[in-house]
């Protein structure tokens, strides 16, 4: 509110106080807007209908007493300071008021003391307010980090079984051969395990556990990429336009998740214009001057998704970030997409801005900060023959019984030496014995969360052994950041869970053709 407009409730049955009362605050320089009332039933239908900043109220009146008013008060607007002004008042009585509730007295004979009361009053209302909006954003940090964890764990489960489940599929189709009767069957299961695959992305990205992999990208080129993508996602009936800004900042990011982001945003914006409308994605360098979404003040390059649909009010606005909740009709959506966007967007050191209103559309600008490199060349795709057999010795570490199994299965039908062990320490083992026997380990094949010394220890100390050894990281969930960052930073290889079989033979291939790392 402006500090000087004053919306006052005076509870008082006559009009020559109440206007002497609202005089004072006129003189003290407020711009006074007030409301006379002297029943239960007019105080309760004032408080129904407008907001106000203050009550004063006469403590003696005729057939409603003023300590009803105040419990009328409390019932319905806790916080909602109430001044009593009254001629007549005792020391005692005064301090019960206070006792149940008020928040000061004033003698209608020293109303000279009502405009600095009313004033420190609406100074403590406003420190109580943003305080209960403070414990009220840590309520809900609490409870989304809460439902992220849960998901999260959920995520790296699935992730687990759904690793076993598309590895064994394609084992199951490649034996079968192209003509069996339940071939189909058998790709049925795979399409399945491939949807449950995506749920668990969402939830990993929703609670800011999945493993990203940055890099430095033109947000101009990685939307341009999937433009035909959207067009078919979004149908005949709404009209997409892109506006890619000249000289665009770089991102530092990982390219498959901004494009979920877009993709994600876009599928919205369709979904809010079911007679059809016009959908325009716009990139643009911004410079904030002020802190704005919880950014720091500097440079960052925006992406913005606008719709012409139905907007929305601000209660959905308030809540759209939640997981699992929508507005869409049941069986159309999970109500993770708006969750999985906030998700990725503030792993990636970003932040989302919503603007909408009913009837108006809505407006989502994601805001990455800028960086000062030059674009990273994407990876060509992996050839056929790069997934060929192979004849060293991995050493898989796994503490997930399935994934362990089908891992060590399948690189072992494809020639491979296999060692399988369930922890860093008795893969440090393994590495030692190996080491003291002069046999050779070719690659690490270790998941990120196996239990024992932290990653980058066990890799250390297995190059300590092994100085030309390769090392392949499985993941699948983000659970301890600290050493996802360790092992970014230092470059290290990542195959992402779930798997397939083809992909996992793609990536040791691949791992196995690279120089090694230079001793630290």
């Amino acid at each position: 509110m402006d500090d000087k407009k004053l919306q006052v409730l005076v509870v008082e049955d006559n009009e020559s106080d109440s206007h002497l009362a609202v005089r004072e605050l006129t003189r003290a320089g407020y711009e006074v807007t007030h409301l006379r009332v002297d029943t239960e039933q007019s105080l309760r239908a004032a408080l129904e209908t407008c907001r106000w900043d203050i009550v004063i109220s006469d403590y003696n009146i005729p057939g409603f007493k003023g300590t009803e008013a105040l419990s009328i008060i409390r019932d319905t607007h806790r916080d909602l300071p109430v001044i009593f002004v009254s001629g007549s008042i005792g020391e005692e009585t005064a301090v019960a008021a206070m006792r149940a509730g008020a928040n000061d007295y004033v003698m209608k004979g020293n109303l000279n003391r009502l405009a600095p009361a009313i004033e420190r009053e609406l100074r403590e209302a406003r420190l109580r307010s943003e305080r209960h909006g403070l414990e009220e954003q840590l309520r809900q940090a609490q409870k989304m980090e809460a439902v992220g964890r849960l998901a999260g764990g959920v995520a790296h489960d699935f992730n687990n079984i759904l690793t076993a489940i598309l590895s064994y599929s394609q084992m199951i189709q490649e034996q079968l051969g192209a003509e069996h009767e339940l071939l189909r069957e058998v790709g049925e299961v795979e399409k399945a395990a491939l949807r449950a695959a995506a749920l668990t992305r969402q939830l990993l990205a929703f609670s800011r556990r999945q493993v990203l992999t940055p890099k430095v990208l033109d947000l101009n080129a990685v939307a341009g990429e999937i433009e035909s993508m959207l067009k078919r996602l979004i149908g005949a009936d709404v009209e997409l336009s892109m506006l890619y800004a000249e000289d665009l900042w770089r991102i530092k990011a990982d390219a498959g998740q901004i494009e979920q982001v877009l993709m994600n945003l876009v599928v919205n914006a369709r979904d809010a214009m079911p007679e059809g409308g016009k959908i325009t994605i716009q990139t643009s360098n911004v410079k904030l001057r002020d802190e704005r979404e919880g950014l720091e003040p500097g440079s960052y390059v925006a992406l913005a998704v606008m719709d012409t649909g139905t907007g929305m009010d601000e209660k959905t606005r308030a809540q759209i970030f939640e997981p699992f909740f929508t507005t869409k009709e049941s069986g159309r959506g999970t109500g993770l997409g708006l969750s999985t966007v906030h998700g990725i967007v503030k792993q990636s050191g970003g932040a989302i801005q919503v603007e909408s209103a009913p009837g108006q559309g809505s407006t989502f600008t994601v805001y990455l900060p800028r960086v000062e490199a030059a674009t990273e060349s994407k990876r060509p795709p992996q050839r056929q023959e790069q997934r060929a057999s192979g004849s060293e010795t991995i050493l898989v570490v796994e503490d997930d019984e399935l994934v362990r199994n089908v891992v060590g299965e399948s690189l072992k039908l494809n020639g491979y030496k296999v060692v399988e062990v369930n922890d860093r320490t008795q893969a440090l083992v393994v590495t030692e014995t190996y080491g003291r026997s002069n046999l050779p380990i070719d690659l690490m094949l270790s998941d990120v969360v196996t239990p024992g010394m932290s990653p980058g220890e066990l890799a250390d100390r297995v190059r300590g052994i092994f100085p030309k050894i390769q090392i392949l990281y499985m993941s699948g969930y983000n659970e301890h950041a600290s050493s996802y960052d360790e092992l970014i930073k230092g470059g290290s290889a990542f195959l992402q869970k779930p798997f397939t079989v083809t992909a996992l033979l793609a990536k040791v291939r691949e791992v196995l053709g690279q120089k090694s790392p230079a001793r630290k």
